[in-house]
C-alpha cells in the first residue's frame, strides 16, 4: 500500500490525507478546489512550486492563480517562454529580447546573431501572435530538466544564448531548465505545466518593437489596460543607451566586468551619468524665459525623491538661485482628521491626508510675494504646530516641494502651470538577468528599503515587505496615473547598486523565517541577488543615491 502524507490546504483552512509522491495538480482536483481565476501554481511551505511539484512530505499548501503577485509572475514568464520559442520558430536566427515594462505590458525586441536590433513591420506582429496562439492551442507540456552544468552551458551556447554566464555565475554542478518540444530556455521562477494555461495576452507594434500586453491582475480574464507612457519609454531608452558604453546589457556581462576589476569604472561612469542629468534638469530650469516658482517632485517610495531633491538644489545654486525646501510632510491634516482605508487603518497616503486648501492658499500667498508662517507637523502627537519658520519668496528664489502627490493635478489647481516644474524619480532597472529575465523595478526599491528601513528605522524585512502590498496600492492610485504629467523624468537606478545592496540586504533578508508569509518574497529577493557579484561600496561617493540606502551620505535626511 502506498504511503499516505497529510497535507494542509491553506485555501479551504482544512487537512487531506494524499498519497506520497502525489503532484500538487493532482492534489487540487482531489480537493475540488476552485479558485477564482486559472490555477497558475502553488505556495509550499511559503516558495513558489510549479503544479508538476511531488509532495513527498506534510507540507502546507497554498493554491494560487494571476491574480496575486506570485501567480502573475508565473503566467507572465510562461507567457515569456512561448514568445520566445514562436520568434524562433519564424525566424530561426533571430533573437526575443524582454527589454523593460512599459504602457501596462513590456517591451520587446528582436535582434540578429550580431546583437543588433531588427526593424519590425505589422505583418511580423500578426505572424507572431498566430504562432503564439498555435502553440497555446496545441498545449505543449512545459518540461523541468536538469543536467550537469557543463552540459547546460553547451546546450544553450549552441543558439548563442545570453543564460551560458548566469550558469558559470551559479557554481552548481547541475543547473535546471525548462523544455518545450525542442525548444529550451531559462527562467528564474516556476512556469505552468503547459502551454494551455494561458488564455489571455496581446500583441501590439510599438516603437517598431513589439509590446507584449498580460492580464490584468486584478481580473486575470481581461487584458490590463494599455496606457500611454511616451516619457517614461525616453527614460528607459536613454538609459539602455547608457549602458552601452560600458558594453552592459545583462548581469552575465556585468559579472565578467567585475571579474576584470571594472567594477570602479563602471561606480565612476553611472555616478557621471546621474551628475549631469541632474544638471541638465537645474539648467533646463535656470534657462526657462519665465522661470518656475515651485518645483514639484513626486516618486515611489525609495526612488531616491529626497537625495534627488538635495542633488538639484545644489546644481540650482550653481546656476545663482536660491532654493528653498517646502516639506509636503508637515501639511498632515491633524491624526484624528486622517481618512481610513478599507480595513479601518490611517491611510497617509491618501491625497486628503493633506491639508489641501491650507497647503494651496500658503503657495498662492508665497506666489503673490507674500510672507507665511510655514507649519510643523508633530508625527509624535499628530498634530500641526508653528514654530515661528517664515517664509517670503524672493526674485531668485525658487521652491522645492518633495512628496507623493506632488504631480497630482488636484494638489494645486489655483497656481498657474507655468509657476511650476514638475519631476518624477523612480528607480527603473536597466539591467537585466539575460534576454528573458528581467529584474523588476519594484523589486529594487523594496531591496532599498529593506536596506534602509532595517539600518535607520529599526524595521525587519518582516516588517518592510508586510507593508509592501499597501505601499504598492497607494502607488498605483496616487503616482503612477500622474508620472506623465512630469515635465522631466529621473531614473536613479544604478548600473551596479544590486551589487553594493547584496552584501546588506542579503543576512537581513535571510533572518526572514521559512513559516510566514514574507518567506516568498524574501526567497525570491535573495535568488535575484544571487545572481549578481558582490562589489565593495568604498568608491560610491558621499552624494550618491545609493548612500540614501546603504550609509555614508554627506546629506543630513
Amino acid at each position: 500500500m502506498k504511503t499516505r502524507i497529510t497535507i494542509y490546504c491553506k485555501n479551504t483552512r482544512q487537512y487531506y490525507d494524499v498519497p506520497c509522491g502525489t503532484s500538487l495538480l493532482d492534489i487540487y482536483h482531489q480537493i475540488g478546489l476552485q479558485l477564482p481565476y486559472p490555477i497558475v501554481a502553488a505556495r509550499v511551505n511559503y516558495k513558489v512550486q510549479h503544479l508538476n511539484f511531488l509532495i513527498y512530505k506534510p507540507k502546507d499548501i497554498e493554491f494560487i492563480d494571476a491574480s496575486c503577485s506570485a501567480g502573475m509572475r508565473c503566467y507572465v514568464r510562461t507567457l515569456s517562454m512561448v514568445l520566445a520559442c514562436a520568434v524562433q520558430e519564424l525566424y530561426p536566427k533571430t533573437d526575443l529580447r524582454i527589454e523593460h515594462p512599459i504602457s501596462k505590458g513590456y517591451f520587446c525586441t528582436l535582434r540578429n546573431d550580431l546583437g543588433e536590433r531588427i526593424p519590425i513591420t505589422q505583418q511580423m506582429v500578426q505572424d507572431i501572435k498566430e504562432r503564439v496562439h498555435l502553440i497555446i492551442s496545441e498545449d505543449r507540456p512545459i518540461i523541468i530538466e536538469e543536467k550537469q552544468t557543463k552540459e547546460v552551458i553547451r546546450l544553450f551556447g549552441e543558439r548563442n544564448s545570453t543564460e551560458t554566464t548566469l550558469f558559470q555565475a551559479f557554481g552548481n554542478p547541475y543547473c535546471r531548465y525548462f523544455r518545450m518540444g525542442d525548444f529550451i530556455d531559462y527562467y528564474i521562477g516556476v512556469l505552468m505545466p503547459s502551454t494551455g494555461y494561458l488564455n489571455i495576452f496581446d500583441l501590439e507594434l510599438f516603437h517598431n518593437d513589439l509590446l507584449l500586453r498580460i492580464p490584468c491582475r486584478s481580473n486575470p480574464n481581461t487584458l490590463e489596460e494599455k496606457c500611454t507612457q511616451d516619457k517614461m519609454f525616453g527614460i528607459f531608452s536613454e538609459y539602455m543607451g547608457w549602458n552601452k558604453l560600458l558594453h552592459i546589457s545583462n548581469v552575465g556581462q556585468f559579472n565578467k566586468a567585475c571579474k576584470k576589476n571594472k567594477s570602479f569604472e563602471m561606480i565612476k561612469l553611472s555616478e557621471a551619468l546621474h551628475e549631469k542629468k541632474v544638471a541638465q534638469i537645474a539648467d533646463t530650469i535656470a534657462h526657462r524665459e519665465n522661470p518656475p516658482k515651485f518645483i514639484l517632485i513626486s516618486g515611489p517610495s525609495s526612488s531616491g525623491k529626497t537625495t534627488f531633491s538635495m542633488r538639484l538644489r545644489i546644481q540650482l545654486m550653481v546656476n545663482g538661485i536660491q532654493p528653498v525646501v517646502i516639506s509636503m510632510d508637515n501639511y498632515f491634516v491633524n491624526r484624528e482628521d486622517t481618512p481610513k482605508d478599507e480595513n479601518g487603518n490611517w491611510d497617509f497616503e491618501h491625497l486628503h491626508a493633506l491639508d489641501l486648501p491650507l497647503f494651496r492658499q500658503q503657495l498662492s500667498e508665497l506666489l503673490e510675494g507674500k510672507e507665511i508662517d510655514l507649519p510643523t507637523y508633530n508625527f509624535e502627537t499628530g498634530k500641526r504646530e508653528y514654530k515661528g519658520n517664515k517664509l517670503k519668496l524672493q526674485k531668485d528664489t525658487i521652491c522645492i516641494i518633495e512628496g507623493l502627490h506632488a504631480l497630482n493635478p488636484e494638489l494645486i489647481p489655483n497656481i498657474p502651470q507655468q509657476a511650476t516644474f514638475k519631476i518624477f524619480v523612480s528607480a527603473l532597472t536597466t539591467v537585466n538577468l539575460d534576454n528573458h529575465n528581467w529584474i523588476p523595478t519594484t523589486d529594487v526599491r523594496l531591496i532599498r528599503r529593506i536596506v534602509r528601513d532595517y539600518r535607520y528605522r529599526g524595521y525587519s524585512a518582516i516588517e518592510t515587505i508586510a507593508r509592501c502590498e499597501s505601499v504598492r496600492r497607494g502607488e498605483e492610485r496616487w503616482i503612477y496615473p500622474f508620472q506623465e504629467e512630469a515635465d522631466v523624468m529621473f531614473n536613479s537606478a544604478l548600473l551596479f547598486e544590486l551589487a553594493v545592496l547584496k552584501r546588506h540586504a542579503e543576512p537581513i533578508l535571510a533572518e526572514v523565517p521559512k513559516y510566514c508569509e514574507e518567506y516568498t518574497d524574501a526567497h525570491r529577493l535573495l535568488k535575484e541577488l544571487s545572481y549578481f557579484e558582490s562589489i565593495p561600496e568604498r568608491e560610491i561617493p558621499p552624494t550618491s543615491f545609493l548612500r540614501e540606502f546603504v550609509g555614508g551620505s554627506s546629506f543630513q535626511y
